[in-house]
């Protein structure tokens, strides 16, 4: 993993010439939404950057490696229209710091923890997409009782489920290049992407690895999603953490990637909100 996300950092890529299937593409970051209350919350020895919108039950929000909260945009006013949607960059990405200490999943877990402390929110439920995804699952597993429902989009267990050579993708060799950009926009420490996706790649080249009794201890309600077109997750890694987690569902979705939420947010989000009970 470490080396296919520095590989792309080095290479132009650009999308083939003519008309693109919807999972080929990757649509626009949205733009930041006006939240009813943002900030900066000291946590687990951080600052973590959050946006909150709407009121109802809580749901938190974790975007994937190397992105932002921002890429949720599409799916706040949907889910906002009935939760109190929570926001957050994870730690070293986006507007949020980090410390000395070196990534990992539990510690990432532990961040969502000690942020919903610092918000007063005893429960809420999760909507992950890849590492948010594989955050998510580390919740259930580690702080059950502080997770209802668990949405896990393009998630892996272990990383024999990621799919090898991924860089020489378009679409996710694009994601890369464009996270830089962004990266540099909204970071504190805006010339260390690099450095910044160096660290975080020695979390991918060995986490997650859950064994299958760890999974089975799981018995929190969660939906293991992807795209059809998932350019980095194997579908039959999908499958298999489906059948491992009891009681957990399936949903593949059509015509879409590991970038289904900007390539077909309806679609999406209809998803979302029918796991929640509101469809």
């Amino acid at each position: 993993m470490r080396r296919f996300v520095l590989a792309a950092l080095f290479l132009l890529i650009t999308l083939p010439a003519g008309a693109l299937e919807r999972w080929q593409t990757l649509p626009p970051t949205p733009a930041p939404i006006l939240a009813n209350r943002s900030g900066e919350a000291e946590a687990n020895g951080i600052k973590i950057h959050y946006a909150i919108y709407g009121q109802g039950s809580p749901v938190i929000f974790l975007h994937g490696g190397l992105a932002n909260s921002d890429y949720w945009g599409n799916q706040v006013p949907a889910v906002a229209a009935r939760h109190t949607v929570i926001l957050m960059d994870s730690r070293g990405h986006g507007r949020s710091a980090r410390d000395a200490r070196p990534y990992g999943y539990d510690l990432m877990a532990d961040d969502v923890v000690a942020l919903m402390d610092a918000l007063k929110i005893p429960k809420a439920d999760i909507v992950g997409w890849s590492d948010g995804g594989i955050i998510g699952i580390d919740l259930a597993l580690r702080h059950k009782n502080r997770v209802g429902r668990v949405f896990a989009f393009a998630a892996n267990t272990r990383t024999s489920g990621v799919v090898e050579d991924v860089e020489k993708n378009p679409t996710f060799a694009a994601f890369i290049a464009r996270a830089g950009k962004e990266y540099a926009a909204l970071s504190a420490t805006p010339n260390e992407y690099a450095a910044f996706v160096d660290q975080i790649s020695k979390m991918w080249f060995d986490q997650p690895n859950w064994t299958d009794a760890e999974l089975k201890t799981i018995d929190t309600p969660v939906l293991v999603v992807d795209g059809d077109h998932d350019e980095a997750i194997k579908r039959a890694h999908t499958e298999y953490i489906a059948a491992t987690i009891p009681h957990a569902g399936l949903l593949i979705l059509p015509n879409v990637s590991h970038f289904a939420f900007l390539q077909d947010p309806d679609q999406f989000n209809f998803a979302i909100l029918h796991f929640l009970g509101d469809e």
